[in-house]
């Protein structure tokens, strides 16, 4: 099966990489499961690439139902060393506007009905979530997107973006919550996808597309679905371009990363106390 160094996960609006050239599809099947959807590699300017739409082509998944694990097995399964997640968000904070870029560089996990680890069952793993990004790869992604010198939107290097776990918007009440803790941007698929990178040892960072004010300012709408989608469709373009960029950037610099080597220190059942087929199981996250 093809291998890929970078992989990209689309979120909504994005569910195919129009840069992509001589694309194959892939079936793949985990010990999860089967993920989103089938995983297309191919080449962008001359370096393979896997893309995988998060919420499946058609957008069937709700956040809830995104297999994480099989997805971020799966990539890793296909070589992925380096993930750009392309994420929608709704933004907290005044000088955020809708269609400006966010890089956020921490998490906070509010969500309650999905598995956050591929450990458990006879193997016990705590890696650290301190910087849960990968700043070389969010580095690089800056430099992608100030490389496009976009005139109409903004690009914020750092932020926090709080996950909730949906599919339903934010009450009035919540969206004050959120920003009285200090988050930036809201969404509500980052994690556990954040965490599951970084148990696979896989660089991560996430380009984050803000479609709306959610429902916490005084003046403008709150958010609907139609109003988020308007938005993701206006700046799907914008993030074609900088994938372009960042792929490049990525391929020519290969940052080594916290996170290539989480397991390291991470790890705490040691290898020859696990079951052969445990062993299998876990040796693609090792790698």
């Amino acid at each position: 099966m093809t291998r890929a160094m970078i992989g990209v996960i689309g979120g909504s609006g994005l569910y195919q990489m129009d840069s992509l050239t001589e694309a194959q599809e892939h079936i793949v099947e985990t010990p999860f499961g089967r993920p989103s959807d089938v995983i297309v590699t191919g080449q962008v300017n001359g370096t393979q690439v896997a893309f995988l739409a998060r919420h499946g082509r058609g957008h069937r998944l709700i956040p809830t139902e995104v297999p994480y694990r099989a997805n971020i097995y799966a990539l890793k399964s296909l070589g992925v060393r380096y993930l750009i997640s392309v994420s929608a968000v709704g933004s907290l904070r005044e000088e955020i506007r809708p269609l400006d870029m966010v890089l956020p560089d921490q998490f906070i996990d509010l969500t309650k009905h999905r598995t956050a680890t591929f450990f458990g069952d006879d193997a016990v793993a705590h890696v650290s979530m301190a910087q849960p990004v990968c700043p070389e790869l969010s580095d690089l992604l800056a430099r992608a997107v100030e490389s496009q010198n976009f005139t109409d939107l903004k690009l914020h290097k750092s932020g926090t973006y709080i996950c909730i776990e949906g599919p339903s918007f934010s009450s009035v009440a919540e969206s004050h919550w959120y920003r009285s803790m200090g988050a930036n941007i809201i969404g509500m698929t980052n994690m556990p996808e954040a965490k599951l990178a970084r148990e696979a040892q896989i660089a991560y960072a996430t380009l984050a597309l803000a479609t709306d004010y959610d429902c916490w300012h005084p003046k403008e709408a709150h958010v609907t679905a139609d109003i988020a989608i308007a938005n993701l469709m206006k700046n799907a373009e914008h993030a074609q371009r900088v994938l372009v960029s960042a792929i490049s950037l990525i391929a020519q610099n290969r940052p080594a990363s916290i996170a290539h080597n989480a397991l390291g220190s991470g790890l705490v059942t040691p290898l020859a106390a696990m079951s052969e087929k445990l062993r299998a199981r876990l040796n693609v996250l090792l790698q």
